[in-house]
């Protein structure tokens, strides 16, 4: 073989690295403006839903916060689904408390009956939904932490015409349903069910038809949560982000930080996978004219010490 045709045959097999490499560059450029793009839109996202309680910023409650997630310690997350229309700012009909514990890599979510009779201070004893109606957000998560004893670090407060626009944007969830019915003019079959967003928020607000009532109602709002965090933990997500990321801008209220968000996908998206549900057990019982949830001390302080225990395992 003369040397021009070695030459040849040389140049030959040096440009498909080249050709490949040229591509590979191209995706991981273009992957790169898109991840870019994401994080931008996030951040614009998040400025918009930041709404901060009062003494979020003092210096106080900004080392404790530094404090649980350097030392990779458990927080509670307070989700609120309010029904919000023009000139009623609704109350919270759905209150889920959500329990993250990274070092056992656990949730628990406790979901606390709307009639539930408690305290609300400086309005005295009512139903826990109508501290909303009261007060606000912080008014609602003062009453929660007095009446579990515990801390509420952050909350989530959506707009249910938004949750029903999240379900959406995600491609819709999938359930497991434990009895057949129909609400709102939709049948839901038993068995695992494909919901759309309004789907969805039906099949979350049937409580007259459920032998359990609030219980079982409270529990089919656990179980789309659950689908719906799964879902959106899910590669899948990621090229419905920006139809996701309008939906919350819109819909979302949070006291969370761009970089507090960051740490809880970072550090405690594992706790997603070992998801305990937990109900508060008490009786309905008339009090001046208004139906209220009664429930006991004593299941009161077996909550309170579940909850306890979750926090404080490693």
């Amino acid at each position: 073989m003369d040397s021009r045709t070695e030459k040849r045959q040389h140049k030959k097999k040096r440009k498909w690295p080249y050709w490949v490499v040229g591509i590979i560059a191209a995706l991981v450029l273009a992957i790169g403006s898109y991840i870019y793009f994401i994080y931008d839109q996030v951040g614009d996202t998040v400025a918009v839903m930041h709404e901060p309680l009062p003494g979020d910023d003092s210096e106080e409650r900004q080392k404790e916060l530094n404090s649980i997630f350097s030392e990779n310690k458990s927080i509670n997350i307070l989700l609120l689904g309010v029904d919000e229309r023009k000139n009623d700012k609704g109350r919270s009909d759905t209150m889920v408390l959500m329990s993250l514990n990274p070092k056992t890599n656990s949730m628990k979510m406790l979901s606390i009956p709307r009639d539930t009779y408690v305290n609300i201070p400086g309005e005295g004893m009512d139903k826990i939904n109508h501290a909303y109606a009261f007060g606000d957000v912080s008014l609602t998560v003062k009453t929660v932490e007095q009446m579990l004893d515990l801390p509420i670090h952050f909350y989530s407060k959506v707009n249910m015409e938004g949750f029903k626009q999240g379900v959406d944007a995600l491609g819709g969830v999938t359930v497991k349903n434990d009895q057949a019915f129909t609400q709102g003019g939709e049948r839901f079959p038993a068995g695992e069910i494909n919901l759309n967003g309004e789907e969805a928020l039906k099949y979350t607000r049937m409580r007259k038809n459920d032998p359990r009532g609030d219980l079982g109602r409270n529990e089919r709002q656990r179980e789309v949560i659950k689908a719906a965090v799964a879902e959106a933990a899910s590669f899948s997500s990621i090229t419905k982000v920006t139809d996701i990321l309008d939906v919350l801008g819109g819909n979302v209220k949070t006291n969370m930080t761009m970089e507090q968000m960051q740490t809880l996908f970072t550090d405690y998206r594992q706790t997603r996978n070992n998801i305990e549900t937990m109900e508060i057990s008490g009786s309905g019982d008339m009090i001046n004219r208004g139906w209220y949830y009664i429930v006991p001390d004593e299941e009161m302080n077996r909550i309170k010490s579940e909850l306890k225990n979750h926090m404080n395992a490693e």
